[in-house]
């Protein structure tokens, strides 16, 4: 199995944004080249303390009874507000279910917002755990304050991208801003309870996200692996041969992955992030983890930068509604209550 050391490479935001020129050009060369595999480790400013009070609140409601946690199911919000269950969400190349449980939250925009008012579905009320529940004061505070402090971290390292595919700096800024970002914390469960046995049954399935980029803060355990393309001997789900390489990024650092859309904006100069979730035979706890998933507003009208755009490179993809695009890979993805790609 190849080493993560010789693939995903780490890089500083904070040298990006406030040190010299000549750092500013590594960190975005570091990016560029890390990113041909859809992953790349920053460094950041993320607070330890916000993380830890977040997931301080998130084991507290993932110990709920079932019953009490499907109080707070949004079946209307298509997984993006709200509980979701295990053996709901189904990668796209996959016809078995991922055994996670998840609590989804997002931006509330107030009512009358034009974004809310056209694209009711992405932009739908919370659906936080009660203080009561959690026995926590503050609960919608705090997830709320995890998920604004994330948005303002990916906007931030997507002006590093932007450079390096050659536009101008703040090219994304407004693209994403009020975008339907949706943050996610993820519980899978032991292996031991799989229903599958013991071992035997994936927390997620491989698949690629269905944004511009996701954020993953460190996770109680490990168990996320990279398909990076090589002379290896296995093969993903998409025929590309490789190695499934262990997410290993220092401490502290996040990750940050690549989906769908951006490789559409950058005329697949970035792929896509392929990647899954699985434990080992020596894991027998639990896993937790907190992502976000970075879109853009649902009205953008994606398609490939001219910078991407070269003789060596013709344009591969044609315009797509940032909105349309993600309506299809959520129903792909089985969390349609009414129009299930994958039964029970």
């Amino acid at each position: 199995m190849t080493s993560t050391a010789e693939t995903i490479l780490d890089v500083d935001l904070l040298k990006f944004e406030h040190g010299s020129e000549t750092q500013r050009r590594a960190v975005v060369d570091g990016t560029m080249r890390s990113l041909k595999t859809g992953f790349v480790y920053a460094s950041a400013d993320l607070p330890t303390r916000l993380l830890d009070d977040a997931y301080e609140v998130l084991a507290r409601f993932f110990t709920l009874p079932v019953e009490k946690k499907t109080e707070y199911v949004s079946p209307e919000s298509h997984g993006s507000r709200g509980y979701t269950g295990v053996l709901v969400e189904t990668s796209v190349v996959s016809e078995t279910p991922d055994w996670k449980e998840m609590l989804n939250w997002g931006e509330q925009l107030p009512v009358g917002h034009p974004l809310r008012t056209r694209y009711p579905l992405r932009y739908q009320d919370q659906v936080f755990p009660t203080d009561e529940d959690i026995g926590i004061e503050g609960v919608s505070e705090i997830l709320t304050e995890f998920h604004d402090c994330l948005v303002r971290l990916q906007t931030r390292f997507l002006r590093i991208i932007a450079v390096g595919i050659g536009a101008h700096e703040t090219f994304f800024d407004t693209m994403v801003e009020h975008g339907s970002h949706w943050t996610r914390a993820i519980r899978y469960p032991p292996m031991t309870e799989a229903p599958s046995g013991n071992h035997t049954h994936l927390w997620a399935g491989e698949h690629g996200d269905i944004n511009l980029i996701t954020a993953l803060p460190r996770a109680t355990a490990k168990g996320l692996q990279v398909f990076v393309e090589s002379d290896g001997n296995t093969t993903d789900a998409r025929g590309l041969t490789g190695d499934w390489v262990d997410a290993t990024p220092p401490e502290d650092y996040v990750i940050i992955n690549t989906g769908i859309l951006l490789e559409h904006i950058t005329n697949g100069l970035i792929p896509i992030g392929w990647h899954r979730v699985i434990s080992d035979v020596n894991q027998l706890d639990e896993r937790m983890s907190v992502v976000q998933f970075f879109h853009p507003t649902p009205s953008t009208v994606l398609m490939p930068v001219p910078s991407t755009v070269t003789a060596d490179q013709p344009c591969r993809f044609s315009a797509i509604n940032a909105e349309d695009q993600l309506e299809q890979e959520v129903w792909e993805m089985n969390l349609i209550d009414d129009a299930r790609r994958v039964k029970d």
